[in-house]
């Protein structure tokens, strides 16, 4: 494991700015930081359309409201596994690579 490993995967799912901050510092052959990163670029996409989602009325708002609290789950599992070094992939978003 890397010098900061853990903080920059705890600090990339704590919004978009800890995301580009964790990706921008981290040491790219880091295969923990790669992995939240990851994990966490999706949840950040998936936040940012169950907020678009939820500013509609009836049934896409509560399909919104739903999705953020899924990723509100996910996040905190994540921030968890981070937290303790775990490289272990979180369901739904674990199989998504868009940084390498």
């Amino acid at each position: 494991m890397h010098q900061n490993s853990k903080l920059y995967a705890v600090i990339s799912y704590i919004t978009w700015i800890g995301w580009i901050i964790a990706l921008v510092k981290r040491d790219p052959a880091d295969p923990l930081v790669r992995r939240h990163i990851n994990q966490a670029l999706c949840l950040n996409v998936m936040a940012s359309v169950a907020t678009l989602l939820s500013r509609f009325g009836s049934a896409i708002g509560m399909i919104g409201n739903i999705l953020d609290v899924l990723v509100l789950v996910l996040s905190i599992w994540g921030l968890i596994r981070a937290a303790q070094g775990n490289e272990e992939p979180l369901p739904i978003v674990g199989q998504f690579e868009a940084i390498k």
